[in-house]
C-alpha cells in the first residue's frame, strides 16, 4: 500500500458528525431557496407574461444577437426575464450556432453583473445604511425585487460570502438580486467576477448542449426540470464545499 492511501480512505470515510454537518448544511441551502423561490414566483411571474412574449419575438429579428446580450445584461442588473428564455428560441432556430449565442448569453449577463455589483456598491446604500431613493425604484418598480427579498440573500452572504454568487449564477432565483447584493456586502470583486464568469457560463452552455444534442425535443425538458436539477446540483455543490472545508 502507498503512501497516499490513508489520504483517500479519510475523504470516502468522513467521521459521522461531518456527514450529519453536509446533511444539514445542505437542508439550510434549500430552505433558503425554496423560501426565495416561493417569495420571487408569488410576486413575480404573473407580471412578466406580456415581457416574455415581447422576448421571444426579437427571435425572428435581424438584430436578434444584439437584443440577445442587452437582455442578458439587463437581466443582471434589473430586467425581469431571464435570457434563457431568448436563447432557447435562437439556438432551436440556429443550431449549428447552438454555443456562439451562449457566448453572448454569458458576455452580456456578466457585464450587466458588473454594473449591478457597482450599483449596489456605491448607490444602494446611504452612509447611515438606509436605502437609497435608487434602490427604493427597484423594490417599488422591478417585479420580484423585495426588501424582504433582499434581506433573505443578505442572510445567504452572511453564511456563505461570496459562494452565494457561484452557486446564484445557476440557479433559478433572479441574478440581478445577487449582483447587486454583492455589491451592497462588498464581496471580493476579483471572486465575484470568477463566481459570475463559471455560473453564469455554466447555465448558457448548458441550456445551449442539450439543444445542440437532443433537438427541439429537449426543449419541454428544459421548461419542467431545467432549474429544479439546478437546484440540485447547486446544494451538491455546498456538500462539497462543507466536505472540503472540513478537510482542508
Amino acid at each position: 500500500m502507498t503512501k497516499g492511501c490513508p489520504a483517500h480512505t479519510n475523504i470516502f470515510r468522513l467521521p459521522k458528525r461531518v456527514v450529519w454537518m453536509v446533511f444539514l448544511r445542505m437542508l439550510q441551502f434549500v430552505k433558503y431557496y425554496q423560501l426565495l423561490l416561493r417569495k420571487f414566483n408569488d410576486d413575480h411571474v404573473k407580471s412578466i407574461r406580456k415581457l416574455y412574449d415581447w422576448v421571444l419575438g426579437w427571435a425572428e429579428s435581424p438584430n436578434s444577437r444584439w437584443a440577445l446580450f442587452l437582455l442578458a445584461f439587463a437581466e443582471s442588473v434589473f430586467f425581469p426575464v431571464p435570457p434563457d428564455v431568448l436563447l432557447i428560441a435562437m439556438v432551436l432556430g440556429m443550431t449549428q450556432k447552438a454555443f456562439m449565442f451562449a457566448t453572448i448569453t454569458t458576455l452580456g449577463s456578466v457585464s450587466g453583473a458588473v454594473v449591478g455589483y457597482f450599483i449596489g456598491r456605491f448607490a444602494w446604500e446611504t452612509p447611515s445604511g438606509e436605502f437609497t431613493a435608487f434602490a427604493m425604484l427597484f423594490f417599488n418598480y422591478i417585479p420580484g425585487f423585495t426588501v424582504e427579498l433582499f434581506n433573505e440573500i443578505k442572510q445567504m452572504f452572511i453564511e456563505w460570502d461570496f459562494w452565494v454568487i457561484f452557486t446564484a449564477g445557476f440557479t433559478p432565483i433572479p441574478y440581478k438580486v445577487f449582483t447587486i447584493s454583492g455589491g451592497v456586502f462588498q464581496i471580493n470583486f476579483a471572486m465575484f467576477m470568477i463566481a459570475s464568469i463559471v455560473s453564469r457560463s455554466a447555465r448558457f452552455f448548458l441550456v445551449a448542449w442539450l439543444i445542440w444534442k437532443f433537438g427541439p425535443g429537449i426543449k419541454s425538458f428544459i421548461d419542467k426540470y431545467f432549474n429544479l436539477l439546478a437546484l440540485a446540483f447547486t446544494v451538491l455543490l455546498i456538500g462539497g464545499f462543507v466536505v472540503i472545508k472540513y478537510l482542508i
